[in-house]
Formats: C-alpha cells, sequence, structure tokens
C-alpha cells in the first residue's frame, strides 16, 4: 500500500458515486507500500479500503479475486468484504487507474509472531482450503490439489490478540497441491534467522491445521516429523526452510524432491522477494487498514 497516484476532488466523487458512498467525511492516504496506491475513504456507509492499481492488474483477475472473497465472507472466514459497484461491477476506473474497493478489516501485521498467532492461522488456512474445494476432491500426483490463497505472508494477515483478524490480497490465488501452501506457511512463519524451522511454531501451525483439516500420513511425510510426534525420541525438526522451499517449488515429484526437466529461463526460476516489512510511518488511524483483494 502506497500513494503513487493523487487522486483530485472529482476522482474522489465519481468514486464515491460508482460504489453507492454518501456523506463522504475524509479520504486519507495509506503512505506504506510499495506497488499499488491506497486511500482509507470514510462514507456514512461506514470505512473502505480503495485501491488504484499501478500496473498489472486485469479486471478478470479482480473479478476472480472478488469471487473468492464473496464465498469466504459467506461462512465467516475473516477477509475483506468486496464492495461492487452501483452496477455490480468489480472494478471502476478513476485517475487513469483500474480501482477495486473492499471493506476495513481491524487488526494488525506481525513480523514475530507468537505459536498462539500460528495456530490461529493454520486453522484459517484449513478452512480456506476446505471452503474453496467445495467437496470436490481433486489430485495431483496423489497428493490432493486445489484452490489455494497464494500469499499467506506475514504482511497479508492481520490479527486481534492471537487471533486472525483477516486475511488480505487474494490477487494470487491459484489452484495447486494443498501441502505447497502449508509449506509456504511454515517458511514464512516458523524459519529461523539460521534457516531452521522453530519447532514450537512449526507445530502450531500444522496443530491448527489439522484441528480443522486432517493430514494423511502420505501428506505427513512432507514435514518435519517430530510435528506430527512430539514424543521423546522423534526426529528433532532438523530440515531447514530449504527443505520446505524444495517441497514447494520442486514440479510434480514432492515424494522424493526430484526437479522434472523445464524450458523456464534462469529467471523465471528465482523465488519472488517478501513485500517490504509495514514501518510506522503509516497515521495511527488507518494503520490496520487491509489492503485491496
Amino acid at each position: 500500500m502506497a500513494v503513487f497516484t493523487e487522486i483530485s476532488d472529482e476522482d474522489r466523487n465519481s468514486i464515491a458515486a460508482a460504489y453507492g458512498m454518501t456523506s463522504l467525511s475524509s479520504v486519507i492516504g495509506i503512505a506504506d507500500g510499495d506497488r499499488e496506491t491506497t486511500y482509507l475513504f470514510r462514507a456514512a456507509e461506514g470505512e473502505f479500503i480503495v485501491t488504484l492499481f499501478e500496473n498489472g492488474a486485469e479486471p478478470l483477475d479482480l473479478e476472480r479475486a472478488f469471487a473468492t472473497m464473496e464465498t469466504l465472507n459467506n461462512i465467516g472466514i475473516p477477509c475483506p468484504k468486496p464492495t461492487r459497484t452501483i452496477d455490480g461491477d468489480a472494478t471502476f476506473r478513476a485517475a487513469g487507474r483500474l480501482v477495486a474497493v473492499v471493506s476495513f478489516v481491524s487488526g494488525s501485521s506481525t513480523n514475530d509472531p507468537t505459536p498462539g498467532k500460528c495456530n490461529s492461522l493454520g486453522r484459517l488456512m484449513a478452512r480456506i482450503h476446505m471452503t474453496l474445494q467445495g467437496g470436490k476432491k481433486r489430485s495431483l500426483n496423489e497428493l490432493p490439489a486445489g484452490p489455494l490463497h497464494g500469499a499467506l505472508i506475514p504482511s497479508n494477515v492481520f490479527f486481534l490478540g492471537e487471533d486472525v483478524s483477516g486475511v488480505i490480497n487474494f490477487r494470487l490465488r491459484h489452484d495447486d497441491v494443498l501441502v505447497s501452501e502449508i509449506a509456504d506457511v511454515l517458511v514464512s512463519w516458523a524459519s529461523r534467522p539460521t534457516g531452521e524451522l522453530d519447532e514450537q511454531k512449526a507445530r502450531a501451525v500444522l496443530a491448527g491445521y489439522e484441528s480443522v483439516r486432517l493430514l494423511t500420513k502420505q501428506r505427513q511425510r512432507h514435514f518435519p516429523r517430530s510435528s506430527f510426534h512430539p514424543l521423546p525420541g522423534a526426529m528433532p525438526v532438523r530440515r531447514t526452510r530449504f527443505a520446505c522451499l524444495m517441497l514447494r517449488f520442486a514440479p510434480l515429484n514432492l515424494r522424493n524432491f526430484q526437479r522434472l526437466p523445464d524450458k523456464r529461463s534462469p529467471a523465471e526460476h528465482e523465488i519472488p522477494s517478501r513485500p517490504r516489512r509495514r514501518t510506522n510511518s503509516m497515521r495511527p488511524e488507518v494503520e490496520r487498514a487491509s489492503l485491496s483483494c
């Protein structure tokens, strides 16, 4: 979230009119971020996060993100509520940019999650997987596959206390083996600076996940054994982030971590860097705001 595009009074009024906002009391630019322009609109109907996409966004992508959030909202999974235009569209254009609007979500992200937060995230991830699968059993190389959030990194998950209050940024939603997202979360949430997994946090993520959706023994083989077997003499958690990254990025043969021949260019093998951390430069009243879709 950031402010790269300044909006005029005319732009503010056109956005408010398009989305049926009345009595607009304030428009605040959210200064922290690195990709999109984001504003907090306060109106009689409530508080809204308005995002102007600087590049790379397509209406079809945002429509899919909106459909995902609407599905999750309908069963009470905490995420922003998509706000459509009065004509029912997911997007609008203002200031020469594609615009999307969602509801404000309370909470704040963390860069040092507690085991309690990790457990709550594990439960949420399992609920997302089960909901988006919709009862359909699909598999890739004998492992369950289906829709994933695609970016459950710390900056995209908000908390109130130890509980997840909202998950944002559904633009990277895609289909893959479900276990790959669990590996992503272990890397992002349970890694120590040394590269090892924090055993307590890793167990918390997996315990939270399994409290909602059980992992079979076949799936458990892809994770550090003591995360599932906290018994004396069990194998300690010594698999590093590298092992989880191999699980995440090795195409198809997850069991043996074998790489299949691929014709991608070297640049396409690079793992994207994490988004920059939030700073304290954000105004207190909007520090908890949620990003778009």
